[in-house]
């Protein structure tokens, strides 16, 4: 047994060998970097090259006073708000939100979603399922989960590699496929985690890599299966990421042009998610997904939305545009959704209450066919009526959209059994 003097079990600077990389960890439940991205490999190469950006309203936004707003409805249904024309002849959107409708032709809304559950939880908009699915195994893995067990990391020529599944807002859920599949959430510690220990030098950290490497070659060289050699490219993609600082650089927007910080709605709460979500896209993360809170309106809802609409209208357009001017916008989807609509009668309190009959998704990008809205409720905004859609033809269109096959795409539950990833497995055909 091979001792150094006077540290038997770690290093000198008391950093033992079982914590030799957590330097660098990506804190979810002890699960260190290196070993998030080995389990993300296992799955194989990716199909194409398209991320998606997924943002949850969470509260559940109203789908009458948004995109679907019924004027010759009485005025107990209909709210306070008017319609303004897009670029898009035939669509119109909320007045509040003007800088959308300038660029409808590069967005879709769909108003006539069905298969939502009354439940406040971003489970249906992350996954397309309700949130009693396989609950006893944990549930419905989201999008971006089930994009790190089928695709594995994301690399990149520029940037090296970075976590497939970026959680911004700590929302998403990795069910049943466990927290080896989780996001990175650059919550403080995840955010301390990007980076050295102070008292660790390149120099340092380059000596202990190599000590290692010593301390394993009897094992590499005894090893027939090629595991260690595997574990060594890991750890080396991890450290990767710490030292060139590009999650870290993503996360930090003071660098950022501040006209573009400035057009993104500088000061606004969370209006900075929309920035950090391109930038993360730059550095290789393939699903950055993140809340945007505020939507439960159940008493004065035209007073809350009037504030809402502007930010995200500001946001939400400011995103469209940046990703196009990166010429990023044909890879990446955006997906935008809430848990339910609201009620079409308005309530004592002049707000709007759960409503799960009726309900919108936003899409952009991804290079799908936009400027159109796909159906629309009735009459009364209480059912879908023209064109119904259910949630999960939504992430079917996305999964195919992706190169993920849900007709054949199947992940193993902890029982052994085989899940699809949705159900209904029919596109959208109007976008593809």
């Amino acid at each position: 047994m091979l001792e150094l003097s006077g540290c038997k079990r770690g290093f000198c600077d008391g950093v033992n060998r079982r914590d030799f990389l957590r330097i660098g960890s990506l804190a979810m439940g002890g699960l260190t970097l290196p070993a998030l991205l080995q389990a993300e490999a296992l799955a194989g190469p990716r199909a194409t090259r398209k991320s998606i950006i997924n943002i949850f309203l969470s509260g559940g936004p109203s789908h009458m006073d948004t995109f679907d707003l019924k004027t010759k409805a009485p005025k107990e249904f209909r709210g306070e708000f008017q319609p303004i024309a897009t670029n898009v002849p035939g669509f119109e959107i909320c007045e509040h939100m003007p800088m959308l409708a300038s660029m409808a032709d590069k967005f879709t809304a769909v108003r006539s979603i069905v298969g939502m559950n009354d439940e406040h939880t971003n489970i249906q908009s992350d996954t397309g399922w309700p949130q009693n699915s396989l609950q006893s195994q944990g549930g419905r893995p989201s999008i971006g989960s089930v994009m790190s067990k089928v695709w594995g990391p994301a690399q990149t020529t520029d940037h090296g590699t970075a976590p497939t599944f970026v959680d911004l807002t700590g929302s998403s859920n990795p069910g049943f496929l466990g927290q080896i599949f989780a996001p990175y959430r650059p919550d403080g510690e995840g955010r301390s985690n990007l980076k050295l220990n102070q008292s660790i030098s390149l120099g340092r950290l380059d000596d202990r890599r190599a000590l290692l490497s010593n301390f394993d070659r009897l094992r590499r060289d005894a090893d027939a299966s090629g595991m260690m050699t595997a574990l060594d490219s890991f750890s080396e993609r991890a450290v990767g990421i710490i030292t060139s600082g590009e999650i870290a650089k993503a996360l930090d927007i003071s660098k950022e042009d501040p006209r573009r910080v400035a057009r993104y709605g500088a000061g606004k709460r969370e209006a900075d998610r929309f920035l950090v979500a391109r930038r993360l896209l730059q550095t290789g993360a393939r699903c950055v997904s993140f809340a945007w809170g505020g939507w439960d309106t159940h008493e004065r809802n035209f007073v809350h939305l009037k504030e809402q609409l502007p930010a995200l209208d500001q946001g939400l357009s400011a995103l469209i545009e940046d990703l196009d001017a990166h010429g990023m916008l044909d890879d990446t989807i955006i997906l935008m959704s809430g848990e339910f609509g609201r009620t079409p009668r308005i309530n004592g309190n002049a707000g709007r209450d759960h409503w799960s009959r009726a309900a919108f998704v936003f899409l952009a990008g991804g290079g799908m066919r936009h400027g159109q809205a796909i159906g629309s409720t009735n009459r009364l905004g209480e059912v879908a009526q023209d064109r119904p859609v259910h949630l999960q033809h939504v992430f079917t269109t996305i999964y195919k959209q992706m190169g993920i096959d849900p007709d054949h795409t199947t992940l193993m539950d902890p029982n052994g059994r085989p899940q699809y990833l949705v159900d209904n497995r029919r596109v959208i055909e109007e976008l593809i």
